[in-house]
């Protein structure tokens, strides 16, 4: 017996036991639960803070490759992060100073030339004319000797896979931006107000 309607006439009629009627109720329950499973598809929501070249890559990496798996995504641009919708990225950069745990290394040479980490001290990254600009450089040609996507292109596999971009308007306000001064393809122009509701019934909601 499959159908409610039976399992209940049979049980009104004596012929199926209270242990019987739990076994098939719980048999039922579990496997619509897992049709449910199946059926749903997973959400994420980021919350971009940051703005420099190395700090750029994790969000759209992270929401590409959920959106290709057939995820949900939506990034909240707040701060900093906002700028990662401007429309021309060629002036992002990373600096060294208070970041110890970045590696330097050489997009040339041989691979154990490549390899070497080179360690630099926060003096010297401070004090050396044209250091953030080299390290920069260097950081973008690594990358591209890996065959890493750079961000404009990681940001446009993002759109193209329907990752929603929502940029902070408070963030817009306070720092004296236009929306002229952005990319079309944002979703929209909101607060914390108006993106909390998705990230709280989000799967997985990531502070970036």
């Amino acid at each position: 017996m499959n159908d409610l309607n039976e399992i209940m006439a049979a049980g009104q009629a004596g012929n199926v036991s209270k242990a019987e009627f739990d076994k098939w109720f719980d048999e039922r329950f579990e496997y619509n639960m897992k049709k449910m499973a199946e059926n749903k598809t997973p959400s994420m929501s980021l919350i971009a803070t940051k703005g420099t070249l190395d700090w750029a890559y994790p969000p759209f990496i992270l929401a590409s490759t959920a959106a290709a798996l057939g995820w949900k995504v939506s990034i909240f641009f707040t701060f900093y992060g906002l700028l990662l919708l401007k429309k021309d990225l060629s002036d992002m950069k990373v600096t060294p100073v208070g970041n110890p745990a970045m590696p330097m290394k050489m997009p040339f040479g041989p691979d154990w030339f490549k390899n070497i980490n080179w360690p630099v001290p926060n003096a010297v990254a401070g004090n050396i004319p044209g250091f953030e600009n080299m390290a920069s450089g260097l950081m973008k040609e690594t990358f591209k000797s890996k065959g890493v996507a750079s961000i404009e292109e990681l940001r446009e596999i993002s759109i193209d896979e329907g990752v929603e971009l929502h940029a902070c308007q408070m963030t817009v306000d306070v720092f004296g931006f236009t929306q002229d001064d952005f990319i079309d393809d944002i979703s929209s122009w909101c607060g914390a107000t108006s993106f909390l509701p998705t990230a709280g019934k989000s799967d997985v909601t990531l502070f970036i």
